[in-house]
């Protein structure tokens, strides 16, 4: 593809626009978290004196090492357990001819268009119920299943993609489903597989209301928990509440960075044929 200099010019003047009103927002938070605690930040200023010690002070007041082991105890079985099953009903849904299949995908884009904060509750009065309440259980569940509609639909986009001259040629040569998902179906789905865990990632990572709501102790809720932490008689130091933010934000951003080229593969993957 051929691009004259005035599309190339204008292009990378679009896209340095972008990337400056992108990181705008982070810049602010990062000159707001370091003024003085007893300041109320006022505009965009890069400090004269800057309180680096706040990041220590929020990472201490928050107990965001406790929350984080705890976001991660959360995220390494919501996670994997979300891929397996979406997985498995994707490539049900988009390569098998199941039964009800139809009414299956139906009931998943319904579910897709049900607001979390209307059902959450009514999940609040089953766990209790359950005994589960105030127990990672109580995120963990509801979680998986609240991934479900759209993990699915995204896999199932993924296997409708891939050519059904591949799954012929592996029953010919003698393979039964199971073989030709693990031999077959599984390594072609590896990007959308990686897209999909970085996005299941993101959103346990940074779920607020869920465990605020299941959990009563402080200690067993997400990272995010840690900003709830500067409710009440922390509400006035701002800074402190802006360098917990930036803290709970840097490893979903981190993760981000390392894994966007499998991100961004997927997300072409439907796009580009041949």
């Amino acid at each position: 593809m051929i691009v004259n200099r005035t599309e190339l010019v204008v292009g990378r003047i679009l896209l340095i626009a972008v990337v400056l009103l992108t990181l705008l927002p982070f810049a602010s938070m990062l000159t707001a978290a370091l003024q003085s605690p007893d300041r109320i930040p006022n505009g965009f200023a890069w400090p004269t004196d800057p309180h680096w010690e706040n990041f220590v002070t929020a990472f201490q007041l928050g107990n965001i090492a406790t929350l984080m082991l705890s976001s991660i105890s959360i995220v390494i079985i919501v996670v994997p357990v979300a891929l397996l099953f979406a997985t498995l009903a994707g490539y049900a849904l988009g390569n098998l001819r199941i039964p009800g299949g139809r009414a299956v995908l139906i009931g998943m884009v319904i579910g897709l268009t049900i607001p979390f904060e209307a059902i959450i509750i009514p999940l609040y009065y089953q766990f209790t119920s359950y005994g589960l309440i105030n127990t990672q259980w109580a995120i963990i569940l509801p979680l998986i299943g609240l991934y479900m509609p759209f993990s699915v639909f995204w896999m199932r986009a993924h296997f409708i993609g891939v050519p059904r001259e591949l799954s012929e040629a592996a029953r010919v040569d003698g393979a039964n489903i199971w073989q030709e998902f693990r031999r077959i179906q599984l390594p072609l789905a590896s990007p959308a597989l990686s897209a999909l865990a970085i996005l299941l990632f993101l959103w346990t990572w940074n779920q607020f209301l869920l465990p605020l709501v299941m959990v009563s102790d402080p200690s067993k809720r997400t990272m995010a928990g840690a900003l709830g932490a500067f409710q009440g008689q922390y509400i006035d130091t701002l800074p402190l509440l802006f360098a917990a933010s930036l803290i709970v934000m840097l490893p979903t951003v981190a993760v981000y960075l390392v894994f966007q080229r499998q991100f961004i593969k997927a997300l072409l993957q439907g796009a580009v044929k041949g």
